[in-house]
């Protein structure tokens, strides 16, 4: 048996998981713990705290998924000053074998890993098992990265997706564009400054200001509270607050401002499946989709996903899941770590 460890390592948030190779890397971990990633200089002295309370022998391998881009075996973390190198963690960590991957190919490699239960099938389709496979997935920002088989194993990808422009479809969504550009005095917007936790508390905010639905005073208290903690470290969720409040149909402005959200972000996945062609099937990732389960059921994603005219045939073909496993990026960082 071979000892694993497996890591998500955020600027907020570190997550570190033990497994062996004899277990199936979505089985229940060894050891797992979280930690608060602005507390320590660097992931090093993370991992010995981690190992001196899991009181077990070193692992041989490990992988750790970095919320960036991973080049020449190194990564810089956006949100924190660390500089990660592989050959500078196994010497220090006294692993034989790291490997840091991007966040959202730790998510690729751990579809593999999933099982039923795991899954919500949104749109069945007609599955081919030979083709790609395609991922999305809203979170603190938005996520794209597919697979490729390749004889008996797939090759994962991630990609900056993300961050190709916001192509808006209708008059609202052209007028939701003009604001970002002014509100944000600049030249773009990306998609996922529209499709992301950013982006529902932009829409909301695109919403508010034109005056389209009228904003109840609770809400508009914790958005106020948000826009005023700008640049601070800990801040208040609005995202998360407005999705509640839609999914609880108690507030309109949320209700349209999650159904402008849904709308965008099914159009964005379809966007992504027209370059792929991912019979193999489209996973929906990310933090928010579970959240809102109920408006992601609702048909405006899969409407907006499969309205691409001549192309909408091809799409209702394309079989669509919502990843239900919060696990995924450790599960698929233990899966890598196997395959070192």
């Amino acid at each position: 048996m071979t000892l694993l460890l497996a890591g998500d390592i955020g600027g907020t948030k570190t997550i570190l998981r033990l497994v062996e190779t004899s277990d199936s890397p979505s089985s229940d971990p060894i050891y797992q713990e979280s930690f608060h990633s602005g507390d320590f200089p660097d992931l090093v002295p993370i991992v010995q705290k981690f190992l001196v309370k899991a009181n077990t022998s070193l692992p041989q391998k490990a992988c750790f998924a970095i919320a960036g881009p991973i080049v020449k075996n190194t990564a810089k973390l956006t949100n924190l000053a660390w500089f990660l190198d592989t050959e500078r963690l196994e010497q220090e960590l006294g692993i034989p074998q790291i490997s840091l991957i991007n966040d959202f190919a730790a998510v690729g490699y751990g579809i593999l890993g999933l099982q039923k239960q795991d899954l919500l099938t949104l749109q069945v389709g007609k599955s081919q098992p030979e083709a790609p496979i395609a991922i999305i997935g809203a979170g603190t920002g938005l996520g794209q990265g597919f697979l490729i088989k390749q004889g008996n194993y797939y090759q994962v990808f991630s990609s900056e997706g993300g961050h190709t422009d916001f192509a808006p479809r209708n008059e609202i969504e052209f007028q939701l564009l003009k604001y970002l550009l002014n509100k944000h005095d600049i030249q773009r917007i990306s998609v996922e400054r529209v499709v992301s936790g950013m982006g529902i508390v932009s829409i909301y905010q695109f919403l508010r200001d034109r005056k389209i639905a009228h904003e109840s005073p609770d809400i508009a208290q914790i958005v106020r509270t948000w826009e005023q903690q700008a640049g601070q470290e800990e801040k208040i969720d609005a995202g998360a607050v407005i999705g509640t409040a839609a999914l609880e149909k108690r507030d309109r402005l949320c209700e349209q401002t999650l159904q402008l959200f849904i709308e965008a972000y099914g159009a964005e996945a379809g966007n992504l499946a027209l370059k792929l062609l991912p019979y193999g099937g489209l996973y929906v990732a990310g933090g928010i989709a579970p959240k809102i389960l109920p408006l992601m059921q609702d048909s405006s994603f899969l409407l907006n996903f499969t309205q691409k005219g001549r192309m909408r045939r091809l799409l209702e073909e394309i079989p669509v899941y919502i990843i239900l496993n919060p696990q995924v990026g450790l599960i698929g960082a233990a899966l890598r770590a196997a395959g070192l």
